[in-house]
């Protein structure tokens, strides 16, 4: 029924399913589904087909994000093998390695014209490193086993860092401008909804599941990451700009001067840089749950809390960034400023205890949809902001620096903390107000 759309030149493709289309169409939710924005007229007629490619792929990575989610499975696993103290580094690792390099892998990245194998090759590359763990965890005891978890963590983030400056770009090139959103926001809502039904089975009258359970779901998220590779390997891509010196880490280092030269951009990376407020409160509002009630249930509460969150908001926020990813990242960045100096100062005046058992998790939620409105506000407005090859070097430039400073205000937060939890919570919600009040000054960029 949309066949009318196609451009004149050229036969359909003769692979491509009605039904594709129409659920595209449904997706799309206009009478002219095809229309495509900010991409060669060339890639308009692969549209569906690269959507429901780019979404699946995306739901696979996000369910095995949560069988290897540093805060729960890989922190028990550290604990049981015998090396707690390195519990600490498990987040910054995870955060961080994949951002810090990226300015030299969009280098690489830039030179070539399809870049979608640099996304299967880093999917592949996580694989194998969430093997090396549960290789770690079954022949290694003690720091051995804990310090191969690491370096399989180290891998893993290196790997993810070709995914996240890859999936902007082929996302960019692949999906109109109008619909990056709702596919960002479909996937994180599908995947949510996964992991609900995930986190059920997991903590549902199971107590607590051994070694030898923790190392399979390691080897199902691997599994994950393989067929995640393959479906994206299958995309799409038409060719499309190319640059690049001789030296990558000379282009990397030059790739700096966006942020002297481009205001847009460094408002945007100050902005998003305030808005790390709502990763960083998540684990607080964890701890003083644990301080006031600790059950072994209220973890599955938390992971539940998280998911159903996920699963709720993201098509919401996803739909709204398409009419002004701007005012996504406001409404988040105003609703995690303010459950967080909620939950602060109502600790601070009427103690830790404040609301029983049940007033963490549910502010937790809270919490965790504002973040979800934050994330992929962002992701959606540096998609939107730039074409060509400036979408690459935003995305590195800006994730290496976000990387950095979120080492250095984890560092910050983390010594705060042996002062007070309580005063670490206020102080990113006054961190997130003021990200809120900059993105207030951010230029409309979805928008025609």
């Amino acid at each position: 029924m949309l066949g009318k759309h196609f451009p004149e030149e050229g036969p359909l493709p003769a692979t491509k399913p009605d039904t594709i289309d129409q659920l595209y169409g449904l997706i799309a939710n206009e009478e002219d589904a095809r229309v495509c924005k900010d991409i060669p007229e060339e890639a308009c007629r692969e549209v569906p087909r690269n959507f429901f490619l780019i979404l699946a792929a995306n739901v696979l990575t996000k369910l095995g994000d949560l069988l290897i989610s540093p805060k729960t499975v890989l922190a028990w696993l550290m604990s049981a093998v015998g090396a707690p103290a390195l519990v600490a580094w498990l987040v910054p690792i995870r955060e961080s390695g994949s951002m810090v390099p990226q300015m030299v892998i969009a280098a690489w990245v830039r030179r070539k014209a399809v870049r979608k194998w640099f996304w299967t090759l880093g999917s592949f590359g996580q694989s194998v490193s969430v093997v090396g763990m549960a290789a770690s965890v079954w022949f290694l005891e003690g720091y051995a086993a804990g310090l191969g978890i690491i370096a399989g963590l180290v891998v893993f983030s290196l790997a993810r860092g070709f995914c996240s400056v890859a999936m902007k770009d082929v996302q960019g090139k692949c999906i109109p401008k109008t619909r990056r959103g709702r596919l960002s926001g479909l996937a994180t809502t599908i995947g949510g909804s996964l992991t609900v039904a995930m986190t059920a089975l997991l903590f549902w009258d199971r107590g607590d599941p051994t070694l030898g359970f923790y190392s399979l779901l390691l080897l199902l998220a691997a599994a994950l990451w393989i067929i995640a590779g393959v479906l994206f390997a299958s995309v799409e891509e038409f060719p499309g700009e190319t640059g690049g010196g001789s030296n990558a880490m000379t282009e990397a280092i030059q790739s700096l001067s966006l942020l002297k030269d481009d205001a847009p951009f460094r408002h945007f990376v100050v902005t998003r840089a305030l808005l790390l407020c709502s990763a960083l409160a998540s684990p607080y509002f964890v701890v003083l749950a644990q301080k006031q009630s600790d059950v072994g249930w209220m973890l599955g509460v938390f992971l539940l809390a998280s998911s159903l969150a996920s699963s709720v908001s993201a098509s919401f926020w996803g739909w709204a960034a398409d009419t002004s990813s701007r005012r996504v990242i406001i409404r988040g960045a105003a609703m995690a400023s303010a459950v967080c100096l909620l939950v602060g100062f109502s600790a601070l005046i009427f103690g830790p205890g404040v609301g029983g058992a049940w007033f963490y998790p549910a502010a937790f939620f809270v919490l965790s949809i504002a973040h979800a409105g934050v994330r992929l506000g962002r992701k959606t407005y540096l998609v939107d902001m730039a074409g060509g090859n400036k979408r690459t070097d935003y995305t590195a430039v800006s994730n290496t620096v976000i990387g950095v400073l979120l080492l250095v205000t984890g560092g910050l937060t983390a010594a705060l903390s042996l002062v007070s939890d309580i005063a670490v919570i206020i102080v990113l919600g006054l961190m997130g107000f003021t990200g809120m009040v900059s993105a207030l000054r951010l230029k409309e960029v979805t928008e025609d």
